[in-house]
């Protein structure tokens, strides 16, 4: 082989090398959190479609939602007659205590699981963690395919643009009272006036605490709060009140 056409396969095949190496090297570091973002979830549907109906008062009905869910094949309903707003839905719990890995949780619509994007993507995420896919009729998104799976990454995303939108207008805001000079914090829970009547009303044997708590319209434990010598009872409180100020030490002046 002539001298020259060797020097050229000698370069070809360093040039080919150092691309494979450079190709191998700017390939991203496989996490398992983010890898497989739109790897089907289950992988295999091994398990049954499992179904959540939610009225919001016990004076609707769940019929319509109960016959879609069994028209959509639901092996099992839970149902339950909450507000979306109140978190204590036992047959939710219930439903996603019984779904197993490969199972499918279906509901009629997203509004009837989730009481905001927030809590509808955390039950969702859960759900993927589990190996259990979810779907949803009315909108026909299903998290078992690619499709389903963007538009709840894309849902995540908004969430956490919206919170962080959230925590900048408030913190903006307490900036602006501070600057202001406005108080910030939750009201004191009696004003000097209250605590001076307070302790004129302890002074006397006849009044309990309870009922001068109540007089003032606070608690027990306020009172405590605020007169902390009378932790250490009605003698402590006598002693504190009659014992006069101690004159400051004035400076000599030279």
């Amino acid at each position: 082989m002539p001298i020259k056409r060797r020097q050229k396969v000698d370069v070809l095949k360093n040039l080919s090398s150092t691309l494979f190496c450079t190709i191998w090297r700017v390939q991203p570091p496989q996490d398992d959190d983010t890898a497989d973002l739109l790897a089907p979830v289950p992988a295999v549907r091994s398990g049954g479609l499992v179904g959540y109906a939610r009225v919001s008062t016990k004076g609707q009905l769940l019929d319509r939602q109960i016959h879609a869910l069994t028209e959509a094949g639901c092996i099992r309903i839970f149902s339950d007659k909450k507000s979306g707003k109140n978190a204590e839905r036992e047959e939710l719990w219930k439903a996603l205590d019984y779904l197993r890995e490969g199972d499918t949780l279906v509901v009629p619509s997203l509004d009837r699981l989730g009481r905001s994007i927030q809590d509808l993507i955390a039950i969702v995420s859960g759900l993927r963690k589990r190996g259990v896919g979810f779907t949803s009729l009315h909108e026909a998104l299903d998290t078992t395919t690619p499709g389903g799976r963007l538009v709840f990454h894309v849902f995540a995303a908004l969430a956490e643009f919206i919170r962080e939108l959230i925590v900048q207008g408030t913190n903006e805001g307490l900036d602006a009272a501070r600057a202001r000079g406005a108080r910030l914090g939750r009201p004191p829970a009696m004003t000097e006036e209250q605590v001076r009547h307070a302790r004129d009303l302890l002074a006397r044997p006849e009044n309990t605490v309870t009922s001068i708590a109540k007089l003032l319209g606070v608690s027990r434990n306020t009172i405590y709060n605020y007169v902390p010598e009378l932790k250490g009872g009605r003698v402590a409180l006598a002693e504190a009140a009659s014992t006069p100020e101690l004159p400051q030490p004035t400076r000599s002046e030279d």
